[in-house]
Order: structure tokens, then C-alpha cells, then sequence
């Protein structure tokens, strides 16, 4: 079914690029939102497409005069006479990658395999008595040759989003509420994401409540993670075996810095460690602290973990750290650091774990190639980016990788246990480099081309693991 699914959405998707390229429109970045809160718009510019489709504001197109690109008819269908905000608004997203791995998980279980990952998205946006929004977006996810299927790789028809959403200023802030199927992302999304690396995002059955003011944020959900099954469409389900549940508080410093903290419940049913098996519980803290001053930005989060799976106790840390500085000439070079780090168990038998859980991590954080995790690791990765016109933006990093202890495994994204790792060789894990190139056709079709080269240490060679290289080729349509 899927060799014919694919040859037909490349006939659509080749009939909209051409209407899109040779329309005038202006090129932007499309770029993932940190905590989702819904930015201004110029009530006179057509909306930004953005990651969160349910964020874009199309009553602009009120205006016969900005209905200037192919199908915005139905971008925008008033139902309403009277008031321009009621309106339905109907979207689509198409994402093809082709990846090629020669040792994927460093060869160990899986061999050398070009394949393509592909997903379709298509919704409808209604809002509705002023204050009322409702979004449903439908998902189709599949692969092309892959030889090893995780569960983010395939989702065949099924629901992604469905959410009932209200959002009403007042003098001194806004109230925010969701009800429904829907996604969160935080910061830079190292532990909570889109997960939009992969080829399934993932999405929650969630209340979600926020308050924005001048300077405070306080935002708080319950949810069920969805669970993603590929048998037949529409068996994704949620239920209380699986929670995740966070009360967060934002405060903006000297302008646009932000400080953060959040606590969040993890808990789920049989979960399995190398070192624990059982219901897991855990109390989740982290803060963070973020800023851009002088051309100077920075990221710094720090994650503690406690609780317990089955009969152990969970004692479990991780962080993050991004700085960078961009000069202010042409190309705008940008120098950047990343220093990561997070817990592994150090004393396997004993009545505690350290395994740090990385919760949604991102696939994009360290590489596309997903070489490694966030779990028993110490990463250290500096990086050169030049922006050589508006549209192109080039980045070259070289990566360095430790395990936090040599007594638990080295893990593989999400967080997966290599075996044979656990207990054997030193802490070095490898290198790698990375270089990666995004270009922006226009508003509506990006690209993006990158390549891992991954040199592994002796504890992975001594599991029966090799060097691995990766290329990975990328086009985004959205409309």
C-alpha cells in the first residue's frame, strides 16, 4: 500500500510546489515554539506558517486585498457577516526525508539501510464566539524500506490533534485553556518536545490551563501520553497507566531573559530498566535560565529526578548548557558550545536508580542520525553556523561523548540500552561530526540536507559495534 501512497502524494505535493514557487512571497524561517504561548501578529501581515499549525491566525485574510496566494479561499471561510474572527481554516503539511545509515544503533542488530520516512498531515481550524477555537488535525506517517520499525516511524490514518481551545484577555493578562488531544514543547525541547525529529509527533490527551502576564507565566495540564500502534488506522490510544502532569511558572528578567521551573509527575505501569523493573513514579524538578544580550545567547537547564521503580528508589539528574555568540557582520557568524550531562546507575543491585529518564526528548537535539541518547552521558559539542544569504543556513559542530559511569549501558535515542555495553569498556564513547545546511525556498517549502560521520570507543567495539556514517535528505511543505 505505501509504494502507491507515495508516488501520489509526490504528484501533489510536485502540482502545490509549483503554484508555491512561483508565487511572490517572502522567505521564513520556520522555526519550533518553546513553550507554545501563541505570538503577536501584525493584524496587516499574512500569518508566519508555523510548527504548530493551530497557532496561525488567518481572519487577516478578511482582507480581499491579502488574498493574494493560491488557495486561500480556503485558508479563510467566513461564517460570519458580521465578525471576521469566525471563520474556518483548512491546512496541510507534507514532510518527505530519505535516510541513509550504514550502522544504525553502531551496527549492533541492524545493518547498512536506505530508506525513505514520510508524513502527511492535514486539518481544520474553526474559531468561533470570539474566544472559542476548535482544531483537528489528522496524521499519516509510514516508511519506505526500514528495515528496523520503532514506534516513532510509522502511524498509518490517525488522529493527531483534536482539542476544544479558549483564550480571553483581560486588563492585567490572558487565560489560555485546552481540552483534548494536543502536543507541548518546552525551552529547547531537550526533555519535553514535538518530537518532530522523528516521523510520529507525540501528543497527549490533556486539560491545559495558562495564565499570561506583562512578566509571569503559570501554566499547569494533566495528561495521558499517547501510544502509538501501526496495525490498523486510528488505534492510537491514551490511558492511566501512562501520566505525565506539570505545574510551570515563567518570569521575564531585564526584558526578554527567561526564568523558569516546572515540577512534573512521569508515571507509568511495567516499566522496564536494566536495573528495575515495575510501576515507575517520578517527581520531576527543573529550572532553567535563558537570554540573548549583546549578542551573547545562552540556555541553562538542570533536571532533578526522584521516586521509584518497583521496590527501587530513582536518583536521577540531568542538564543542559547552550552559549554562543553572533557577530554582527555579514554572514552572521555564529561560535556556540553545548555541554550536556545526565546520570546512569552507578551501582547496579543495589536498592537505588540512577538511569536518567529524558522523558519526550527531541530527535533533532544532538543529531538526526540518533546515535545516542540523553541517559548516562556527558556530551561536550562546539559548533561554527553562517547564515551566507537570508535563506541558507550552514552549521558544522564536532561532538565529543562520555558515559556518566561505565557501570550502566551507553543508550541509543530515545532510550534505548546498547547490549553488550553495560558494565564493559571506559567511559569514552566517541565523536562524531556533523555538518547541516537549511534552506528556505519560500514561506511555504523548506530543505534540509544533513551528514554524521560517528568514530565509536572501545566499550562499543568491544559489543560488537562499529563506525557509522548517516545522511539524512529533507523537503517540508506546508500550506
Amino acid at each position: 500500500m505505501g509504494a502507491v501512497i507515495v508516488p501520489m502524494r509526490s504528484l501533489v505535493a510536485g502540482v502545490l510546489l509549483v503554484s508555491v514557487l512561483a508565487s511572490p512571497v517572502v522567505a521564513q524561517e520556520i522555526n519550533l515554539d518553546s513553550t507554545q504561548s501563541t505570538p503577536v501578529q501584525d493584524a496587516a501581515e499574512r500569518p508566519a506558517l508555523r510548527s504548530n499549525r493551530w497557532q496561525e491566525d488567518w481572519s487577516v485574510l478578511a482582507d480581499p486585498a491579502l488574498r493574494t496566494q493560491c488557495g486561500d479561499a480556503l485558508k479563510y471561510l467566513s461564517l460570519s457577516d458580521s465578525d471576521p474572527k469566525t471563520y474556518l481554516s483548512f491546512g496541510v503539511n507534507l514532510r518527505e526525508r530519505t535516510e541513509m545509515s550504514d550502522a544504525a544503533s553502531f551496527g549492533i542488530g541492524s545493518a547498512n539501510n536506505t530508506y525513505l520516512l514520510q508524513r502527511f498531515q492535514i486539518h481544520a481550524d474553526l474559531r468561533f464566539a470570539t474566544y472559542w477555537q476548535a482544531f483537528v488535525q489528522f496524521e499519516d506517517a509510514r516508511t519506505v524500506n526500514k528495515q528496523a520499525i520503532s514506534g516513532a516511524d510509522r502511524n498509518p490514518w490517525d488522529l493527531r490533534l483534536a482539542f476544544l481551545a479558549y483564550v480571553r484577555p483581560f486588563a492585567d493578562g490572558t487565560f489560555k485553556a485546552r481540552v483534548g488531544r494536543q502536543d507541548f514543547a518546552f525551552d529547547l525541547q531537550r526533555f519535553v518536545s514535538l518530537r518532530d525529529g522523528p516521523n510520529v509527533r507525540q501528543s497527549f490527551d490533556a486539560i491545559w490551563v495558562d495564565w499570561e502576564g506583562a512578566k509571569w507565566r503559570v501554566m499547569g495540564f494533566v495528561s495521558q501520553p499517547v501510544q502509538y500502534s501501526d496495525e490498523h488506522p486510528f488505534d492510537d490510544t491514551s490511558n492511566r497507566h501512562f501520566r505525565f502532569d506539570t505545574l510551570r511558572v515563567e518570569r521575564l528578567l531585564w526584558g526578554k531573559d527567561e526564568l523558569s521551573a516546572y515540577y512534573a509527575l512521569y508515571s507509568r505501569d511495567n516499566a522496564r530498566y536494566l536495573d528495575a523493573v515495575g510501576e515507575e513514579h517520578r517527581d520531576v524538578y527543573d529550572v532553567r535560565f535563558a537570554g540573548n544580550q549583546s549578542g551573547v545567547d545562552w540556555d541553562l537547564e538542570a533536571m532533578a529526578q526522584r521516586g521509584h521503580v518497583g521496590a527501587k528508589d530513582i536518583n536521577a539528574w540531568g542538564s543542559g548548557a547552550r552559549g554562543g555568540y553572533t557577530w554582527s557582520v555579514p554572514w552572521s557568524p555564529r561560535l556556540g558550545l553545548q555541554v550536556d550531562a545526565a546520570s546512569g546507575d552507578r551501582h547496579p543491585g543495589d536498592g537505588t536508580l540512577g538511569t536518567f529518564n529524558p522523558l519526550f526528548p527531541n530527535g533533532y537535539y544532538f543529531t538526526l542520525a540518533g546515535f545516542t541518547g540523553y541517559t548516562n552521558l556527558i556530551h561536550v559539542k562546539p559548533s561554527v553556523t553562517i547564515k551566507p544569504v537570508s535563506r541558507l543556513t550552514l552549521m558544522a559542530a564536532l561532538g565529543f561523548q562520555w558515559r556518566q559511569t561505565t557501570a550502566d549501558a551507553i543508550y541509543v535515542q530515545p532510550n534505548i540500552p546498547l547490549p553488550g555495553t553495560a558494565g564493559q569498556g571506559g567511559h569514552w564513547t566517541g565523536a562524531y561530526g556533523q555538518l547541516r545546511a537549511d534552506y528556505s525556498f519560500n514561506a511555504n517549502f523548506t530543505g534540509a540536507v544533513e551528514a554524521v560521520r560517528y568514530d565509536v570507543g572501545r566499550a562499543i567495539r568491544m559489543a560488537g559495534g562499529r563506525d557509522g556514517d548517516y545522511l539524512g535528505v529533507e523537503g517540508k511543505f506546508m500550506w
